[in-house]
């Protein structure tokens, strides 16, 4: 058992190291360090790609497997919510609207068809 308590402990310090490297790294740096173009043309995406990465597996697997979206509340309700976003993003209240149409779709799919 203390063996195991060792080898826990030695993955959570090197875990640790790795986290702090590897985020605070160029910090560390004495040297001005300048991106490529097309990276700071692409990092304004990063927020809404991970965002995506976060959603859409519960939007297209929900239950751990495929469905197919039409029969599946969060794909519907994900659909209007983008689709109003897109059709009315201009509109400055566009996005608090889209997510609560979304919301709407979902539960009146969920609770009122079982979906």
């Amino acid at each position: 058992m203390g063996e195991l308590r060792g080898w826990t402990l030695l993955i959570i310090v090197g875990m640790t190291a790795i986290t702090v490297l590897t985020r605070c790294g160029l910090f560390f740096s004495n040297r001005d360090l300048q991106l490529p173009r097309w990276l700071q043309r692409g990092l304004p995406y990063a927020p809404i790609a991970a965002l995506t990465a976060a959603i859409a597996p519960d939007i297209l697997m929900p239950g751990g497997h495929w469905v197919w979206p039409w029969n599946s509340a969060q794909a519907w309700g994900a659909l209007v919510t983008a689709g109003w976003c897109f059709w009315r993003r201009s509109d400055r209240q566009a996005l608090t609207v889209s997510i609560v149409l979304g919301l709407v779709v979902y539960l009146v799919l969920r609770v009122g068809f079982g979906l």
